[in-house]
């Protein structure tokens, strides 16, 4: 069974940082893209950030030059790297895995910007 755990969420001040980290385990396929999404209260989830195994990366203009996606493929690990937070950076960050068989999502990570 295919598990995707995140980590790495928290509260942070305006201006800050954090690593969101995805662990994926149980696939004998290599996830071909790794993505991160996130979802505000009351707000559709949205597209953040995604990587390929050959490393092309895709960002939503909200976070570009502010938030760096990375995987480590031998790990099937994805991370993603939050500079410059603002209070409307603050959401239920999810982590997407696709490989051959499907789609799989973690059960989210809770970020908070403050003001």
């Amino acid at each position: 069974q295919v598990q995707l755990v995140e980590s790495g969420g928290g509260l942070v001040q305006a201006g800050g940082s954090l690593r969101l980290s995805c662990a994926g385990s149980g696939s004998i396929f290599a996830f071909n893209v790794m993505s991160w999404y996130r979802q505000a209260p009351g707000k559709q989830r949205e597209f953040v950030a995604s990587a390929t195994t050959g490393g092309s990366t895709n960002y939503a203009d909200s976070v570009k030059d502010r938030f760096t996606i990375s995987r480590d493929n031998a790990k099937k690990t994805v991370y993603l790297q939050m500079e410059s937070l603002k209070p409307e950076d603050t959401a239920v960050y999810y982590c997407k895995a696709v490989n051959l068989r499907g789609n799989y999502w973690g059960q989210g990570t809770q970020v908070t910007v403050s003001s």
